[in-house]
């Protein structure tokens, strides 16, 4: 179920605006390799006016492939410095393979972590392969059922009802940077009505219908209370039905400031996006808020997958994203740090498309 909130733990993000623009939220329902086709034609021109396929990976040169494909998301935690780390989620990583729970175990210890916690992959997307797991035997099963000789993590499970993804952006010669979007995600959920069972109320539900497959670990059988809202995932990515909201009229200079402590204690991190979970807005407004992953120039601007934002805008906003990542990293590669080829990075796009394909199923 989700989480009651008082109106001071409100994570809904202030009033949104009316936008004007024709076929607001069309873009969250086009089939993935419609939506990329614009955004590849346009890496295309940009590969030719900048002379590389592969510039964006020298966007944050100390992450593999400046985290467009294949990266490690423990690598990126272990990077941020002294005073970003309070800030991070606890988090450590264990190679699958014989004794995988069992050295699992032993790193939740050391952190201090006891069930439930959040297993997941060390290299991931969309919520691929992330798990809610409640006890030993479960992470267990996890473990045995994970890629051998790959990495996963073991990550404490956040009491707090609030998640969002912040994208933040500093220009090389830049000394502070800037928190460009604050999206607010919510679970997929469903309200019920006393007669009905989880299944009838996702056949009713013309945005989650479709991702049915994806939540028969939510025993889609019960009948919840009428009134009663149950999450059906933990897993609150777009992929998983999760909804975005675009909350960027929330940003404060606090906020701003803090994440800029985090990113500029790593090294040469430009382009990110922090995906993180906090107590309620008036909280994060202030800047408190815990680090679940961050992610480099190939993370997405999710906030024009709000349904409100109009199909044009939301598609102009998404390729001007991805020409900024080329400016900046021609920035970067001005001053000496070389792209990773066409041929790395295809390599790590392959690496990590075989990989999701392996993960257990997220719950």
């Amino acid at each position: 179920m989700t989480p009651s909130l008082t109106p001071d733990s409100d994570t809904s993000g202030p009033a949104q605006r009316p936008r004007a623009g024709l076929w607001p939220g069309l873009i969250c329902s086009l089939p993935k390799p419609l939506l990329v086709v614009p955004m590849v034609v346009q890496w295309l021109g940009l590969s030719l006016r900048y002379r590389s396929l592969s510039l964006p990976s020298a966007a944050d040169p100390m992450i593999d492939a400046g985290g467009l494909a294949g990266e490690s998301k423990i690598a990126y935690f272990a990077q941020v410095g002294d005073a970003g780390r309070p800030c991070l989620a606890l988090t450590a990583a264990v190679v699958s393979g014989p004794d995988a729970a069992a050295r699992a175990g032993a790193a939740m210890a050391a952190l201090g972590l006891d069930f439930p916690i959040i297993a997941k992959p060390d290299i991931g997307w969309c919520g691929f392969g992330v798990r809610r797991i409640d006890d030993h035997a479960a992470l267990e099963a996890y473990c045995d059922a994970y890629p051998t000789g790959e990495s996963l993590l073991v990550q404490e499970c956040l009491d707090l009802p609030g998640e969002a993804g912040l994208f933040y952006v500093r220009r090389p010669a830049e000394t502070r940077g800037r928190l460009l979007s604050l999206t607010i995600r919510t679970p997929p959920t469903v309200r019920g009505d006393g007669t009905s069972s989880l299944r009838a109320l996702l056949a009713r539900d013309e945005r989650l219908r479709g991702r049915t497959a994806l939540y028969e670990s939510a025993a889609l059988d019960r009948v919840p209370d009428a009134g009663t809202d149950v999450a059906l995932a933990a897993v609150w990515s777009y992929r998983m039905g999760g909804l975005y909201r675009d909350c960027s009229e929330a940003i404060t200079p606090a906020l701003e400031e803090r994440i800029d402590a985090v990113a500029t204690s790593m090294p040469h991190l430009h382009v990110a996006r922090f995906d993180i979970r906090f107590a309620g807005l008036a909280e994060l407004q202030k800047g408190t808020f815990k680090i679940l992953e961050i992610n480099g120039a190939g993370s997405e601007a999710i906030e024009f997958f709000d349904p409100a934002v109009p199909f044009f805008t939301a598609y102009r906003g998404i390729l001007a994203k991805q020409a900024m990542v080329f400016a900046l990293a021609a920035e970067n590669r001005a001053a000496g740090f070389a792209p990773c080829g066409w041929r790395a990075l295809l390599r790590a796009f392959r690496h990590q498309a075989r990989l999701l394909d392996r993960y257990p199923a997220s719950n």
